[in-house]
């Protein structure tokens, strides 16, 4: 049973929902193939909530290639040691125009337009003494040379003793701003955790004017007793290291997301990293040319986990590119308003290879569960209604497949492949 399609909670209510260019063209992706993901996203995806596209790392880099980064890279910034876009990737850039003309033209597909920064500052500006826009300060004087990014050469930190620190974030948020940028990525942020570069960045988001949403990467090692300073500064905060096509990424979101989902909402989400579905691999840093190694089953458990955890989504796959099938997952109506609408969302049972999830609906009268198999190969499984907060009398109705599912009254029944999921609807009887 379909129902009729909701309309959309505003969008503070629900978590953010978008593609992002890191899956699928690491460093390297140009202004042709964003426009392309903006426009398919316009014609397929716009209207199930997908409203983001994000341009990842290294957009400043004229050199960039797969598979890795480059030692002292040629960056692209101004005269104030701000990144500008590589013209021969973005070529709208030219003449000092930034991003401004592609995300007016993102805009105008009725799409927000996202970037990827990484914390600190150039070292090319601290090399070349670059001045701070509107202070007496140079690079130098502001830079933490000690503080460095474990994986990436481009910045250093920022000695947030020096006022020079605060004005360089002021600047370059209010450039992206007059861009008309409307999500920030920024990472480095929590591993370790950097707290005053994280509020130093959403003090310069305040101050631009402009409504950004900050989300923070990567994730590794973020405990829960952050989260009133997470809530303070950011929209959504990453919970783990970069995550692939692989399922023991995927089995190991499971015990990250109960941790983090009885916290999710509009004071900010936790996010168990981007979707790698798809055709990804093109010219990623892991990987090669590739549609997701997940299989079919895996990737709806890796979704079922994602919605019933209210994860935010972000698709790692080309999407002109991708297969029907998986464009079908993505906007699927009814196990979409799962992570639209529901609250209360809760592990309730994880023994052995079964992992169940129950969550409410707004409406106050629907319900929902997850069942998981983390086994590796099919199983039938009998779960006590009990263990789902379901009734005796409740018609269950599992969402992917848009089947009901016969119980007796006391047991449900289903059979699951190896790492397979059921999303259920559950609705009293009448």
């Amino acid at each position: 049973m379909t129902r009729p399609v909701r309309p959309l909670p505003d969008r503070r209510l629900r978590p953010p929902m978008g593609w992002n260019s890191w899956d699928c063209y690491g460093t390297t992706v140009t202004e042709d193939e964003v426009l392309a993901n903006a426009a398919f996203m316009h014609d397929h995806l716009l209207a199930h909530g997908w409203d983001t596209v994000v341009v990842d790392i290294q957009w400043y880099d004229p050199t960039a290639r797969s598979h890795g980064y480059n030692d002292d890279p040629p960056v692209v910034l101004d005269a104030y040691g701000r990144q500008l876009p590589a013209p021969n990737r973005f070529p709208s850039a030219a003449g000092g125009a930034g991003f401004a003309p592609l995300a007016e033209r993102v805009h105008r597909l009725g799409l927000r337009f996202g970037l990827h920064i990484m914390r600190g500052i150039p070292r090319r500006a601290v090399a070349a003494r670059l001045p701070v826009a509107g202070t007496e300060f140079t690079a130098d004087e502001i830079a933490d040379t000690s503080s460095v990014c474990p994986w990436n050469p481009d910045n250093y930190g920022l000695d947030h003793d020096h006022p020079g620190a605060q004005a360089y974030y002021d600047a370059q948020v209010a450039q992206f701003a007059e861009w008309g940028v409307d999500f920030i990525k920024a990472d480095d942020m929590l591993f370790p955790y950097h707290e005053r570069e994280i509020a130093a960045y959403a003090r310069a988001i305040e101050r631009s004017g402009r409504p950004i949403e900050l989300s923070l990467s990567p994730g590794t090692d973020v405990s829960l007793a952050r989260l009133e300073h997470l809530r303070e500064n950011a929209a959504m905060w990453r919970i783990c290291d970069d995550l692939w096509d692989q399922w023991d990424h995927v089995e190991a979101q499971f015990a990250r997301m109960a941790r983090w989902a009885p916290a999710q909402g509009p004071d900010g989400w936790a996010d168990a990293d981007m979707l790698p579905l798809g055709h990804i691999g093109i010219r990623a840093e892991r990987g090669e040319d590739r549609m997701s190694r997940l299989t079919h089953a895996e990737q709806v458990s890796l979704l079922t986990l994602w919605f019933i955890s209210r994860s935010p989504l972000m698709m790692g796959g080309d999407l002109p590119t991708s297969p029907p099938e998986t464009i079908a997952l993505l906007t699927h109506a009814d196990a979409l308003a799962v992570l639209l609408h529901s609250r209360n969302n809760r592990e309730v049972l994880r023994e052995r290879n079964l992992v169940l999830w129950t969550a409410d609906d707004a409406d106050e009268r629907t319900r929902y569960a997850a069942v998981f198999s983390l086994a590796d190969t099919p199983e039938r499984i009998s779960v006590p209604l009990g263990s789902l907060a379901a009734r005796p009398d409740d018609h269950v109705h599992e969402l992917w497949t848009g089947t009901d599912t016969p119980h007796d009254g006391r047991d449900l029944h289903l059979d699951l492949p190896a790492h397979g999921a059921a999303l259920l609807r559950l609705t009293p009887a009448g």
